[in-house]
């Protein structure tokens, strides 16, 4: 197969030496990047190893810079230029400043992927040096196997949520921990749903009365049962009516519960670029839950209404990190989007000794909020775990790579094996058909979502 001719004319002489080869037959740790970046003085390439996080605020202080992923639309404008759908780790493809991570020197050979036609051009380091000689060298990558995240002991996440407080804010360490993070307490809302939840009496007439005492809430509910999404037959005229005829009692309760919590922080006004919003995630993996918890056996089947809040709660942390480490909150925002390939988790650890997964749980063990819940958020990255109320965690993690596959901007994800879907009793093929048509009613997710944003 022939190179293309913008990649042709960057490798220049070095192009008689190269060799092509199945990208998926290529090593990891010689496969490389090229990440675009930019800042008020220009554009800037940084390359490392493909795998490596990339640590922007390092190459930031070493440059005396305050570089960030550029933007995407001038992204596709640059690549449009090449004639290529993705940039191989070529700086002369741009002609622009180039920075190379130190560590890629060190290796024997390098591969520049070809994500067009799934291939990886092979060349020595040392010709690869040769074509990149006018580049500046850094050390600004670390590689991910060096960072060691806490997925599974939950009792001691406290004590490094207190270290975290203490290298990065100063705050003095408190016995409760939303005084320490000087949070605000559990809503009342929130605080009657979840009075209603363990009380075994409670009926359909407890549930109207706490959304109508709610203005805002009780809106928003009429508005939900009158969506398209829904499809109700005839005009919803009033809570009574959205909840006894058109949501259930099961679904009002945990939308109202996730939007009463959502309410509760302040939403961040930075995101990482490339990643769908708070409110789109939450009702995503909320969607997910419950069709994966629907289609377990029924013997094991766990609860749909806690499956389903579980999923529309997963990513609270995000909005809890933004007001704990409010400066340090940019920091992961711009990680994210120049390592696109390396899970939250892995990022928020590196930078901040913590993950919004643990910090979240935390805060809704304190509120009192259902184990089943608190620990599907905790161990939703930890697809082993295998303590109590393991088949919620599992449903998130699951639900989160079946997205993602099929294109849902959630963030890093991989391949879900044969051996996750046993554990959970679930038809792989089945489910596969479910997600497909949960992910083709897109508009459908997106109003919901947008609903529940005019809440705040």
């Amino acid at each position: 197969m022939e190179l293309p001719v913008a990649v042709q004319q960057a490798l220049g002489d070095s192009a008689a030496g190269v060799s092509l080869r199945n990208a998926n037959q290529v090593q990891p740790q010689h496969r490389l990047r090229m990440v675009l970046l930019n800042d008020s003085e220009g554009n800037l390439q940084a390359i490392c190893r493909r795998d490596d996080l990339l640590d922007l605020e390092a190459l930031n202080k070493q440059l005396g810079r305050d570089l960030r992923m550029m933007q995407r639309r001038e992204q596709v404008r640059v690549r449009q230029r090449s004639g290529l759908q993705e940039l191989p780790a070529l700086p002369s493809l741009t002609g622009w400043p180039t920075v190379i991570d130190q560590r890629v020197d060190d290796l024997e050979s390098v591969a520049l992927e070809l994500a067009d036609q799934k291939l990886a051009i092979m060349m020595p380091a040392a010709d690869f040096r040769q074509l990149t000689a006018k580049a500046e060298r850094h050390d600004f990558a670390v590689d991910t196997d060096t960072i060691s995240v806490n997925l599974d002991n939950h009792g001691a996440d406290r004590d490094q949520l207190h270290s975290a407080l203490k290298k990065f804010t100063g705050l003095r360490i408190q016995q409760r921990l939303e005084d320490t993070l000087e949070l605000p307490p559990l809503p009342e809302t929130a605080q009657r749903i979840i009075h209603l939840r363990v009380n075994p009496n409670a009926v359909m007439g407890d549930l109207v009365d706490v959304v109508e005492s709610d203005p805002s809430l009780a809106a928003q509910v009429v508005s939900w049962a009158s969506s398209s999404f829904y499809a109700a037959a005839g005009q919803v005229r009033s809570v009574h009516d959205a909840v006894s005829r058109v949501l259930g009692f099961d679904l009002v309760m945990n939308l109202a519960m996730g939007l009463a919590l959502g309410r509760a922080l302040k939403h961040p006004k930075d995101h990482p670029d490339g990643y769908v919003d708070y409110w789109q995630q939450a009702i995503w993996q909320a969607q997910s839950a419950g069709i994966l918890a629907s289609m377990m056996p029924r013997g094991r089947r766990p609860m749909f209404g806690l499956a389903y809040l579980a999923g529309l709660l997963h990513n609270f942390g995000h909005l809890v990190l933004a007001q704990v480490f409010p400066p340090h909150f940019k920091l992961v925002c711009r990680s994210l989007e120049v390592n696109p390939h390396i899970d939250s988790s892995v990022i928020e650890h590196y930078l901040l000794g913590i993950t919004r997964e643990q910090i979240s749980a935390q805060l809704m063990e304190n509120w009192g909020m259902p184990d089943e819940v608190t620990l599907a958020i905790r161990y939703q990255k930890n697809p082993t775990y295998d303590g109590p109320h393991s088949d919620y965690a599992r449903l998130l993690w699951l639900g989160r790579q079946l997205l993602t596959e099929r294109g849902v901007a959630l963030g890093a994800g991989k391949l879900a094996d044969a051996s996750v879907y046993e554990e959970l009793g679930l038809d792989r093929e089945a489910v596969e058909e479910q997600f497909d048509v949960l992910v083709n009613s897109k508009d459908s997710i997106m109003t919901m979502a947008g609903m529940m944003g005019q809440g705040l």
